[in-house]
C-alpha cells in the first residue's frame, strides 16, 4: 500500500484528516521483523489554539512545540503518568491541530493504541513521511463513520467538549 505524504498532512486540517483517516492503515514497524497493519477505526480531531481541548489552547510549550510544526509529525504524550498517546500533527506550520488516534480494528482506547504500537517519547517529532517505524498507508475498510463529541475534554467548557470532533468507523 501507498504510504500518505507530508503534504497530505500540510495540506489538510484536523477535522478532515480525522475524518479521512478512518479505514487508513497504521503501520508499525518493530525492527525485528515484526510489522503490525491495522486499520483506523477512531480518531479526534484538536483544531487549533481557539479550541479549548487542544493542548497549544495555552500557547507553545516544551510539550506543544512540534504542533507548531507543519503537519506529518508525531506528537506523542504521557497520560496519567501511564499511557502514551499517539497524535498526528495537521495543517499548515503555526497552526496547531492534531489528530488523535483513538482506535485501531481489534484495539479500542487511545492508552491500548499507544500500548499496542510500543510508543514512547523517542516517536515525538519524528515525520510520518520518513519514518522507519510508523506510518500510515491508504486503507481498504470501509464502513458507516459516525460522529460524536470527544472524551475526556469537560475541563474545555460546554461548546469545546460537544464539537462533534470524534469519529468512528463501523463496518
Amino acid at each position: 500500500m501507498k504510504r500518505l505524504p507530508q503534504e497530505y498532512y500540510v495540506q489538510n486540517d484536523a477535522l478532515f484528516v480525522a475524518r479521512d483517516l478512518l479505514g487508513k492503515t497504521l503501520v508499525r514497524d518493530f525492527g525485528d521483523g515484526e510489522i503490525l497493519r491495522l486499520p483506523i477505526v477512531e480518531t479526534e480531531a484538536y483544531h487549533g489554539m481557539e479550541d479549548r481541548a487542544n493542548h497549544a489552547s495555552k500557547g507553545r510549550t516544551a510539550r506543544t512545540e512540534i504542533m507548531f510544526r507543519s503537519g506529518g509529525f508525531i506528537y506523542a504524550y504521557l497520560i496519567y503518568g501511564v499511557h502514551w498517546l499517539l497524535n498526528i500533527v495537521t495543517g499548515p506550520e503555526d497552526h496547531p491541530q492534531a489528530v488523535l488516534i483513538r482506535g485501531l480494528q481489534g484495539i479500542i482506547g487511545p492508552g491500548r493504541v499507544g500500548k499496542a504500537i510500543g510508543l514512547d517519547k523517542t516517536f515525538y517529532g519524528e515525520n510520518m513521511e520518513t519514518s522507519g517505524r510508523l506510518w500510515i498507508e491508504e486503507g481498504s475498510l470501509t464502513g458507516e463513520i459516525i460522529t460524536s463529541p470527544r472524551v475526556g475534554v469537560d475541563y474545555a467548557g460546554e461548546i469545546w467538549k460537544n464539537k462533534p470532533w470524534r469519529f468512528r468507523m463501523i463496518h
